[in-house]
């Protein structure tokens, strides 16, 4: 497999998350905590930071400083931030407004099940995930679809584009 090129701003929208090795983004009660003490390849976080130009996600939390719009059927229940606009309207409506905000940047989407539902829709340019060596057993599933359809992927370089990707861990003893 080659390397993965860097991000670049076109204005994509990007279905980005880190995600444990057993496919949850987050742990029970939407815990983050998981996530401390894993590193990933230089500038990589920088590198989302200059080409995203906007965020959509849920209303279970939000870390981006930039245009910021959250997705829920109650926004009179919304407790007002900056820089956060309470969207209630269609996913496709609020990957057009996130897109224009955007301006030419990309659009992460920062929410399984907002990223489900622009999937089925064929609403996602690409998936970016970072798999981190842990596996907890329990939280949010980066793709939850019980009775829906296989959405199938293909790899975004490289000369085999089905191919698997292969990753080795080794479990850490703790004693």
């Amino acid at each position: 497999m080659t390397e993965i090129e860097p991000q670049r701003a076109e204005g994509k929208v990007l279905f980005h998350f880190t995600m444990s090795l057993d496919g949850f983004v987050a742990g029970p009660g939407h815990a983050m905590d998981w996530m401390t003490g894993f590193t990933g390849r230089d500038g990589v976080e920088q590198e989302y930071i200059a080409t995203t130009g906007a965020v959509l996600g849920g209303r279970d939390g939000w870390d981006w400083e930039g245009p910021i719009f959250i997705l829920t059927h109650h926004p009179e229940d919304a407790a007002p931030a900056e820089g956060v606009t309470f969207l209630n309207c269609d996913v496709a409506e609020a990957v057009r407004i996130g897109l224009e905000a955007a301006d030419g940047k990309n659009l992460e989407v920062l929410s399984p099940s907002i990223g489900r539902q622009l999937l089925e829709r064929g609403l996602i340019d690409e998936i970016d995930l970072h798999i981190a060596p842990i596996l907890l057993g329990d939280g949010i599933r980066l793709f939850d679809s019980p009775g829906g359809r296989p959405i199938r992927l293909r790899h975004a370089q490289g000369s085999h584009p089905v191919a698997e990707v292969d990753v080795r861990f080794h479990p850490v003893t703790t004693k």
